[in-house]
């Protein structure tokens, strides 16, 4: 499983990049279409999803836990990195990354499993109440982006990256789950997770350091909206093939 997401990680950065520069992309848009097509919303899409189709097999589930926690270290590494060069130095992103709560919770997730130290609930339980929390409020903060503002509809980045989310991003994945003789539950379960839409945490971080947030919100939405036609298909689809 995981040289199959490492490999179907770096086929969608390297398509996702080729085609920025075959466009000749300003940065800003160039970082959203990099971003919609490598980063997918495995979390309070996905998880859900896959809990639903495989409730009688829990393997299913373990793969997209799997693929939850390397996308989401993709989107804090790779997918902030092309938002901030799109407006900053290597210096700047250097010291953005330090900064960032997301690297120093990695460290002390990694301490305290290496050294078998559990949290006192006093902490733990807040923590997961902010945890449960956190997809409610990057959704109001994609509701209160769309408020205000004006939809493009045929706009070539936002048609791309949709493309490349929703159809190419399942033929990739097929293609590595038959190169990597992958079956069973775990190739049904790998196709399923590369079905699906935009990672909305892409837009939470767009807005935040201003990189065509606009933009960034429009892909998400229409990621999600046309992902309940593109995501029933590859279901049915990884069904008859595995």
């Amino acid at each position: 499983i995981i040289y199959y997401v490492v490999i179907y990680s770096i086929s969608l950065i390297c398509i996702s990049h080729i085609i920025a520069k075959l466009l000749k992309l300003e940065d800003g848009e160039g970082a959203a279409l990099k971003n919609s097509i490598s980063l997918m919303n495995s979390g309070n899409y996905g998880l859900p999803v896959s809990q639903f189709i495989f409730s009688q097999n829990p393997l299913g589930v373990s793969v997209q836990i799997l693929i939850l926690v390397f996308q989401n270290l993709l989107t804090y590494s790779y997918g902030m990195y092309n938002l901030l060069s799109a407006t900053s130095s290597i210096k700047d992103i250097v010291t953005f990354f330090l900064k960032l709560p997301v690297f120093h919770a990695l460290l002390l997730g990694v301490f305290f499993q290496v050294f078998e130290i559990k949290l006192p609930q006093f902490a733990l339980i807040p923590i997961e109440q902010l945890s449960d929390g956190f997809g409610s409020i990057a959704l109001l903060l994609l509701g209160a982006q769309l408020s205000k503002i004006k939809f493009k509809f045929f706009h070539r980045v936002i048609t791309i990256s949709l493309i490349g989310r929703l159809l190419v991003g399942p033929m990739v994945s097929l293609a590595v789950i038959y190169i990597l003789n992958i079956d069973g539950i775990i190739a049904q379960s790998l196709l399923i997770a590369s079905s699906f839409p935009t990672s909305r945490n892409a837009s939470t971080i767009a807005m935040e350091y201003q990189v065509e947030p606009e933009l960034h919100a429009q892909i998400v939405l229409f990621s999600t909206l046309f992902s309940m036609l593109t995501v029933t298909g590859v279901i049915y689809l990884s069904y008859v093939l595995f």
